[in-house]
Parts: C-alpha cells; structure tokens; sequence
C-alpha cells in the first residue's frame, strides 16, 4: 500500500528547487540527520520565526499554517513563552520532589475529564503515553493483543510504531498487533458502528486462533492519518463495548484531537459517549514545550501499580507544568474552544460551496478545526492530484498536508486561533488554483 508519506518525501537534495543558501541548508541536513527524516514539499520551508497562525521565512514571507496542531493556542503565544520563562528562571526539577505546580496543573487538567478518570501520569511526548498505555493494560488484563485502525498512528518508540500503520513500511506490525479497517461509510457500508465493532470482535477472534489474550483497542478519535473520520457521532460505543466484552481495555488517543480542536467537545472521545479506560495526551499540550501524559481510571493503573514504579526525569517536570496551566488559560480565556466550532463550521461549509464550483472537490469530513477534504479525479480519490494541490498552496504560501492510506484527502488542522478572513484566504487561493491542477 502506498503510504502518505510518500508525498511528504518528494523533495531531493540537488533537484534544483531551491535558493543556493537553503539548498546547503538541505544539503547539511542530509549529512547530519541520516536518511530517514522528511522534508515536507517538493521545495521545503525555510522558517525562523512563528506569531499566531503565521509562520515566517527569513525574508519575512508570511505561510499561513493550515497544519499545525503543536502550537495550538497559536505559535509562540507570549503566555505560553513568559510562563515557560518565569518557571525556568526559578525552579526546573521532576516529580520525586514534592511541588505544588506540577500539582495545580494535574487537578486543573483533571476536571476537564469525567469523574472516573481520576489520574494523570505525565511524560514527554504522545509516543511515550502510547507506551506507558500498552505496559499498564498488559497488567491490568494479562493480555498482549493490541488493536489499531489500518493506517493509524501512535508513536515512534518500538511498541507504538509497531501499532503505527502508517509510517512503514521500515516498521512492520508486531505478532499482536491486530490492524483493522478505519471506520468509514467505504469500508462498513451497512453501518460503520456495528460494523467497525464487529471488526473489534473479529479481530478478538484472531487474537484467539493464535493464543492471545486482547489488551487493548486504541483510536485516535478522529482517525486522523487514517483520512479523518469523526462521523457520525457515538460510531464509537459499540467498538468500546467490544473490546471491554473480550477483557481488554480502551485507550483513547487525543494527541491530535484533544484540548477543544473538535469543537463541541474538549475531549474527542466525548463526541463519541463511552468514557475510555484510559486517554493518552501530547502534542497541543504543551504549545510546542514536549509535554504529554495519560489520564486513566484508578482500577486501570491499580495492578500496575502496585508491581511497578514510574517515573519520567522529565515527564511533569515544574516548567512543565507551568506551561500547561498557560495553556489551559489561554484555551479559556480566548474561548478557543468554541472558536474551533464556528469557525470549523464555516470552513465545512464553504468547501462543500467549493464542491459545487469543482468537479475535484470531494468528500468534506471533520470536526470543530479538524478537517479532511478528499481531492478527486473523475469521481475517484487522486492522491497525485492532492499532492500537486499540496505542494501548490505552499508555493501560495499556504502550508498544508494531506492525510490517509493514500494521501489522497487534504489534512486541515491549523491552530485554533484561526479565524474567517485566513478561512478566506485558503478558500480563494483553493479556487484560484484547482483549475489549474
């Protein structure tokens, strides 16, 4: 299967795309990075400089970031970086320490889930939360069997990139990990809630044939790499209920969807109904400060607990933690939340009004600021298409990518203090240029 990623590494060093400096600049990276990092486009970004929903080249040229869901109060929010600032200048130690921030932030972040989900575990980055999930619910169920969607992704350590369809085909799946079809109308047509529970049971059913006990479903809620598919709401239930049927647990992925990106709800899973066994957290977190964690129920980490230690020299660390509580201020203070859900409503809206202008345009899917917008050819998801439009909007200096097993759907997902007008911006820019591709 041809990955997205394939698009993301069209550029090659001394192609000929860029201005000498950056094309040194490339050239070094290459020595010094190793084969396997990407660049993003067929002529890469050089930036230096980040304000808001803008990104900035050293001569100043302004890109208007469609994609970037790190700096999701907005790149640099002065906030975010006198907090991280102020906590640095004065204290910068771990959790075998008692301290009070690292505490304020945990019952902050803590409120902002159902009761049931009673504690917080901190550690860097997404793919570390991942991990932690899958060592505690092998203790709680005494299973190793894991499940993901087919394209999914969930981090780059050893354990989560094995259940990281997407970034292969370097990493293949491990003997317990079950991948099965994403939950779109396409691949469950009688229904994608009973359908995609009943291919949870199935793969159950393979973990059985094979010895293994289940462990674990893990979703990201809005099945982001595997083309964005949010709809419709409560599809989740029944696979939650399934997993849980067969003694595994449910961990629900936020990296990208969490911390109001979806519009109606903080919490992706929360459109959805069922409250997960455990919600791993990342990326928006932190503003671009490595900063993630896992929320989970106290029966969850219980067994676990009492048979293991954690700890994470960096993980909730004090700047840490005063930069979340930054963030969580900014989220309420500037009402980003439910900026996500109209502005995300009007951006849907107006590439369904796109669709009627352009053969090409095709299937909206997304929720609050979370988008998928499939690119057609004669009716048919193109992803060579999606890749020239990609690529096309960055030379127009809009900065946007594209997602699922093909790449064939555009991937919105800009910081959530995007507004109308930049809404606007990508809108006419897309008319101008679809006819072009």
């Amino acid at each position: 299967m041809t990955r997205q990623t394939t698009m993301l590494n069209a550029y090659t060093p001394g192609a000929g795309h860029l201005a000498p400096q950056d094309e040194a600049l490339a050239n070094r990276r290459a020595r010094a990075l190793g084969p396997a990092y990407r660049l993003f486009y067929e002529t890469p970004v050089h930036l230096v400089r980040g304000e808001g929903v803008h990104l900035y080249a050293p001569d100043g040229t302004a890109y208007l970031d469609c994609y970037n869901n790190v700096a999701s109060v907005g790149h640099c929010h002065p906030r975010v970086v006198e907090a991280m600032a102020r906590q640095a200048a004065a204290l910068a130690t771990h959790t075998r320490y008692l301290h009070d921030g690292i505490l304020a932030y945990a019952e902050r972040l803590l409120a902002l889930f159902p009761p049931d989900l009673a504690h917080v575990m901190f550690t860097c980055t997404g793919s570390e939360a991942n991990d932690l999930a899958l060592r505690i619910a092998r203790a709680a169920t005494g299973g190793t069997g894991v499940i993901v969607t087919d394209n999914a992704y969930h981090g780059v350590t050893l354990a989560t990139a094995e259940m990281s369809m997407s970034i292969g085909p370097a990493v293949a799946p491990g003997a317990t990990v079950f991948p099965i079809p994403a939950p779109s109308a396409q691949n469950y047509p009688d229904g994608i809630a009973a359908g995609f529970a009943q291919a949870v049971s199935g793969a159950c059913d393979r973990m059985k044939a094979a010895g293994i006990k289940p462990a674990l479903l893990i979703t990201d809620t809005i099945f982001s790499s595997d083309g964005v598919f949010p709809d419709p709401p409560e599809f989740l239930a029944p696979a939650a209920a399934a997993i849980r049927a067969r003694g595994g647990l449910f961990l629900a992925d936020e990296v990208q969807p969490g911390f109001g990106r979806t519009g109606t709800h903080f919490w992706g899973f929360q459109r959805h109904g069922p409250i997960p066994d455990m919600v791993s957290l990342g990326k928006p977190m932190g503003n671009g400060y490595p900063l993630a964690g896992l929320v989970l129920k106290p029966e969850t980490i219980a067994e676990f607990g009492q048979k293991a230690r954690y700890f994470n020299t960096f993980g909730g660390n004090a700047v840490a933690a005063a930069v979340g509580l930054a963030v969580l201020d900014v989220i309420r203070d500037e009402s980003l939340q439910e900026n996500a859900a109209t502005v995300g409503q009007a951006f849907m809206q107006d590439l369904r009004t796109l669709a009627q202008r352009h053969e090409s345009v095709g299937e909206t899917r997304g929720a609050g600021l979370f988008i998928g917008q499939t690119i057609l050819t004669d009716g048919q998801p193109d992803p060579a298409r999606t890749a020239r439009l990609v690529n096309a909007m960055r030379d127009n200096r809009i900065l946007i990518s594209s997602t699922g097993p093909k790449g064939d759907s555009l991937k919105i997902r800009p910081p959530l203090p995007f507004g109308l007008a930049n809404v606007d911006q990508v809108l006419t820019t897309l008319d101008r240029l679809l006819p072009t591709l």
